[in-house]
């Protein structure tokens, strides 16, 4: 099955017009969205209804494809039910905490990402513990977009939202769409190394440890993922191999659209090129 992925987009115009330039000249059977999709200024719900329009057009195109979205830590969740309202008209599948079918693959995805600096928290959990990093905001001490109960905040994590899955029978035939990279991995390197807070050396290593440890215990076959930019930068790579799970990673921090592409077949043979 012949898929491209990109994440990080941020709403910059000249990086969806690289996406859909893409998938009108590859015609893939599937495109992954790893989140951060959506511009923090201007009309927000107008941008997406026009992104979803060209995502319709592409999909009544000759060579359709199916479209697979999550939102990241710099989407608001007030804008959510939009991506539900196009995912029940058909133009895309909104998967987060949500499992779909596709020629033999189950494809799953999950937006929240540990605890950051930042102040937005509506896709912010608690990873394996209340353990905070120095320098990052408790989940339920910064803003929310939607509603919601703080004092049940500290009693969610990841690790709780991915341990159910880890039992699946089909996670050898799953693809994981990810916001968050696992911990530790050459796809998780923020560019803080050396730095310090009250003394307190910061870990360069930003991503989730419930992720990687899912991923050691329940062996999916491929998972995606977005979320620090700098990472490939840093490290030299943009792919990981933990086990039999391939990982791959569309975050990037210079101009253009990083566009992973791959075959579901063949994933050693998986590309990332920076399409301008």
């Amino acid at each position: 099955m012949e898929c491209i992925f990109a994440s990080d987009l941020h709403g910059r115009k000249e990086r969806y017009d690289a996406l859909f330039r893409s998938i009108g000249e590859i015609a893939p059977q599937a495109v992954f969205l790893g989140g951060d999709l959506l511009p923090r200024t201007g009309d927000v719900v107008l941008f997406i209804e026009e992104m979803m329009d060209r995502i319709d057009e592409l999909r009544s195109s000759s060579s359709p494809c199916e479209v697979y979205v999550i939102l990241g830590n710099d989407d608001p969740k007030q804008y959510e039910g939009e991506f539900i309202r196009a995912d029940r008209e058909g133009k895309i599948h909104y998967a987060h905490q949500r499992r779909f079918e596709l020629g033999g693959y189950v494809i799953r995805g999950y937006s929240h990402v540990p605890p950051s600096p930042f102040l937005l928290k509506d896709w912010e959990k608690y990873d394996v513990s209340r353990y905070v990093d120095p320098g990052c905001v408790p989940p339920e001490e910064g803003i929310f977009t939607t509603d919601v109960d703080r004092g049940a905040i500290p009693h969610t994590t990841i690790k709780g939202d991915l341990s159910p899955l880890i039992r699946d029978p089909d996670m050898h035939r799953t693809i994981m769409l990810f916001h968050a990279p696992p911990y530790g991995t050459s796809l998780d390197m923020a560019n803080i190394g050396g730095k310090m807070i009250d003394h307190v050396p910061l870990d360069p290593h930003v991503g989730s440890i419930a992720i990687k440890e899912f991923i050691e215990s329940a062996s999916p076959l491929l998972t995606l993922h977005g979320h620090i930019h700098e990472s490939a930068t840093l490290t030299g790579s943009w792919r990981e191999e933990i086990g039999k799970t391939t990982c791959l990673s569309a975050a990037y921090e210079g101009k253009g659209l990083a566009l992973v592409r791959f075959d579901t077949e063949q994933l050693g043979s998986a590309t990332r090129g920076i399409i301008s």
